[in-house]
């Protein structure tokens, strides 16, 4: 009679203790079911918003180049040259926004000249869409490194000094060119927007490197 009851006692405890592990099984299944849903909303909620964002940010953009430049000086691009020439050429802007040019063209992706390039070779580059951003003694050099860093992130963009130049920071296109007041102006980002790559590009998607590379 006791060895029953013992039997029985161990079949309870046993049965008990199965019955506490599917418990045990279920909550888990419950909490993990539970924690991937959360982290799923969290990873939908975050990919819309990092989208709106990005298509807010498209949105600002667009805008922006849409908008005209104050102070900017523009030239009829048909009635600029586009012969390939191999003797220097007198531009009558400094440094120039178009005519006739070197045949080999300035690398201008994202590069950062230290010394003057040569403007034939330059010339090509707007030719090709690029934004020439310049300087020279009396710019400051946290507006010069400012400028720097925003033409290493941008392609089709290329930086160098300009000694002669009336004003200390100038940005060009072909047949377009402004006078800015610093790194932080506003106009800066407006520029690159509306003419990397822009409608004024006489020979969009040509080549930015390949071509011949300054000091």
């Amino acid at each position: 009679m006791a060895s029953r009851k013992t039997t029985d006692d161990r079949r309870a405890r046993i049965e008990a203790m199965r019955r506490a592990e599917q418990s045990r099984e279920r909550r888990s299944r419950i909490i993990t079911i539970a924690v991937s849903g959360l982290v799923v909303a969290g990873l939908v909620g975050f990919g819309v918003y990092v989208l709106n964002k990005e298509s807010e940010e498209q949105e600002q953009r667009v805008a922006l180049a849409k908008k005209p430049i104050k102070a900017e000086k523009s030239w009829d691009a048909k009635k600029l040259g586009r012969n390939h020439v191999k003797e220097a050429v007198s531009y009558p802007q400094t440094p120039p926004v178009g005519g006739d040019h070197n045949q080999a063209w300035l690398n201008c992706d994202r590069n950062v000249y230290k010394e003057a390039v040569p403007n034939e070779n330059a010339v090509h580059s707007l030719e090709h869409g690029a934004v020439w951003v310049t300087y020279n003694d009396k710019a400051s050099k946290d507006d010069v490194k400012k400028l720097e860093e925003k033409v290493k992130e941008t392609s089709y963009s290329f930086i160098s000094p300009v000694q002669d130049q009336a004003d200390p920071l100038m940005l060009t296109a072909w047949g377009k060119q402004v006078s800015v007041d610093g790194a932080d102006d506003k106009r800066v980002l407006q520029f690159f927007e509306k003419y990397v790559q822009g409608d004024q590009t006489p020979e969009p998607g040509a080549a930015c490197t390949g071509g011949v590379t300054a000091k």
